[in-house]
């Protein structure tokens, strides 16, 4: 009994003090926020920075750091290490910056391709205070219509309809009233969602600890016993739903945004699951202007400093020097020969994936510590998706600023074993779920800057393995047979969303799809992954959590980006946090905390 009571002392003590302290400059030490201005429509001014190309005379001198990729992760991490005085070069190998948060144009119309909605974004909460830090409160956001998500469940054209309001009693209320008697298994699995999401900063400690004290933590068994989010990240989704009721209608609601991380419910963590509900309680937002004033807003941030981030830079290789520390990058820009740029710091946003296997040599490759984490991660589902051209404002065609989950059945299970039982060729035919939303009618300035146009994007999954046999081909150039799958994919998912908006049938203009290999070849997406490695039970492992850090076994080497933390804008940008603590050896979360509370005091002295 003592003994427990002393190391759990002990590791209170080492927590605080990892949690608490600061050595480097803290990027988060004022306020930065100004008025935000008009959005910019200017397509030449945007040009300037969302496509600012690689060249050697733009590389800045006496650099920092060198960030592989210009996702969030990427440009988070390099705008926080900006913001404490440091230069840095972002690198990124598509035309345009912002990973998965750029846009692209197809006859006129302008589809995002990752960003489609960001919870907590209310302004007190940290979240939104780290973001407009970032951007001088300059990015902003608009809200999502409430319902922000809209379940159908069984037949496309008369199915059931759940929808999601934001606020919790609200969202509580409205599943009561689509679920009468079943209030109680309503409440407590609410209850159990708070209870596990609001622990999700153990992740972060976890990580801050020195990792022989979160190893000891993990394999003693302490850390589940100090924490519910560990406790239940062993546990399914379907496992967790499942003791709440017998009601599989209710179970399948319950469980519907595994969409969001990729994994289907009885494979999925049941914290992590928690994290997503309890991050869209309180509504869903969309950057205004589209998901491009991202990048449009960070990388100022960044050049302040003396940084730079280019476009066209695929980044071949990480340089190690003799005694085997990360010393740079050798890159190579569009029809140029290869070069090589020095920093002391190199950071990849490319994933763990891309970055171990793809850019680091042999001898690198083969350490046991790469090794080992390589050993801890698969691959994440593939992704298909499919971005419709419709003819006519929002007005015009009445589409929601919401979105629409579609689940042709409750039993999921069933779902995921019947579509990937499939051969490839009739797999279109049995697609299991599909997101659809409109990134036109979330944005109310979209008519400005495309008139009379209108956007849909849906969204499934797809095994990478029904595609590979093309992926050697290039791009565009992948022939008729690869063609004719993916538009039978695309035909498929285009029926189901003019079943679920009938509006649109008369009035679409055109449409374009992206298979996994589309992902792959664009976004830089490791096997065509929407989410990065797989969002599975092991993923979530205290002990997994624990080593997947940003510090990397090679000296001078960093990782951040969605594969560190969990996926999506948040996830990724929580990861790009975590490396700029780690980078300039202080908690950033814990500098975030004391500005929050600082703007929040000034607020409401203001008000009084």
């Amino acid at each position: 009994m003592w003994l427990y009571v002393i190391l759990g002392l002990a590791v209170i003590l080492i927590i605080l003090k990892s949690w608490l302290g600061g050595r480097g400059p803290n990027p988060l030490a004022r306020d930065t926020r100004r008025p935000p201005g008009p959005v910019v429509f200017d397509k030449a001014a945007k040009r300037k920075v969302i496509k600012n190309v690689f060249s050697t005379e733009k590389v800045p001198e006496k650099l920092d750091a060198i960030v592989i990729g210009s996702g969030i992760g990427g440009q988070g991490v390099a705008a926080l290490l900006a913001r404490a005085g440091k230069r840095v070069l972002v690198l990124e190998q598509l035309g345009k910056l912002g990973g998965c948060c750029h846009t692209f144009n197809e006859k006129g119309y302008e589809f995002d391709v990752g960003i489609h909605y960001i919870g907590q974004l209310n302004e007190r909460s940290p979240f939104r205070i780290l973001v407009d830090q970032l951007t001088d409160g300059q990015l902003q956001w608009s809200p999502m219509d409430d319902p922000f998500d809209v379940v159908l469940i069984g037949d496309v054209t008369n199915g059931r309809r759940y929808n999601m309001y934001a606020g919790m009693q609200t969202y509580i209320d409205e599943l009561k009233k689509a679920f009468p008697g079943e209030e109680k298994a309503i409440e407590n699995f609410m209850k159990l969602v708070k209870k596990v999401a609001h622990r999700v900063s153990d992740l972060g400690v976890l990580k801050y600890l020195p990792l022989p004290i979160a190893l000891f933590l993990c394999r003693t068994g302490l850390v589940k016993l100090l924490s519910p989010f560990f406790r239940y990240a062993s546990r399914s989704v379907t496992e967790v739903v499942s003791e709440f009721t017998k009601n599989k209608e209710l179970q399948a609601v319950f469980s519907y945004i595994f969409g969001t991380y990729g994994v289907f419910p009885d494979k999925a963590s049941f914290a992590l699951h928690s994290v997503l509900i309890d991050h869209f309680m309180r509504g869903a937002w969309y950057p205004t202007g589209g998901a491009s004033e991202i990048t449009y807003h960070l990388a100022p941030t960044i050049a302040k400093a003396g940084g730079a981030v280019l476009s066209r830079a695929t980044v071949e290789k990480i340089l190690l020097n003799g005694d085997g520390r990360a010393c740079g990058v050798s890159v190579r820009g569009k029809g140029m020969d290869p070069v090589n740029i020095f920093a002391p710091i190199i950071i990849s946003d490319a994933g763990i994936y891309n970055t171990y296997e793809k850019l680091l040599p042999p001898e690198a490759r083969a350490l046991p510590g790469i090794q080992s984490q390589l050993s801890m991660v698969k691959h994440g589902a593939g992704g298909f998706s499919l971005f419709i051209g419709v003819k006519g404002s929002k007005e015009d065609v009445n589409l929601p600023a919401s979105n629409y989950i579609y689940l042709p059945d409750s039993d999921f299970k069933k779902l995921e074993k019947k579509y990937l039982d499939s051969s490839a060729d009739d797999a279109p035919n049995h697609i299991p779920m599909l997101y659809i939303s409109s990134p036109s009618a979330k944005d109310p300035t979209h008519e400005e800057r495309c008139p009379g146009k209108s956007t849909l994007t849906a969204l499934s999954f797809a095994p990478y393995e029904w595609f590979d046999e093309w992926k050697n081909k290039k791009v565009q150039k992948r022939g008729q047979d690869y063609e004719q799958m993916k538009t039978a994919f695309a035909e498929a998912m285009l029926e189901t969303t003019m079943q679920i908006f009938p509006q649109i049938r008369d009035k679409i203009d055109c449409y374009a799809s992206g298979s996994p290999l589309t992902n792959e070849h664009y976004l830089g997406a490791s096997r065509g992954e929407f989410y990065g490695v797989e969002h599975d039970v092991a993923r979530m492992d205290p002990e997994v959590v624990a080593t997947l850090r940003p510090k990397s076994p090679i000296k001078g080497l960093y990782l951040t980006g969605q594969d560190i933390v969990v996926c999506g804008f948040a996830g990724a940008l929580n990861g790009a946090v975590l490396c700029a603590s780690e980078v300039l050896g202080r908690n950033l979360f814990f500098d975030l905390m004391k500005l929050r509370h600082q703007i929040l005091k000034n607020t409401a002295k203001k008000a009084d």
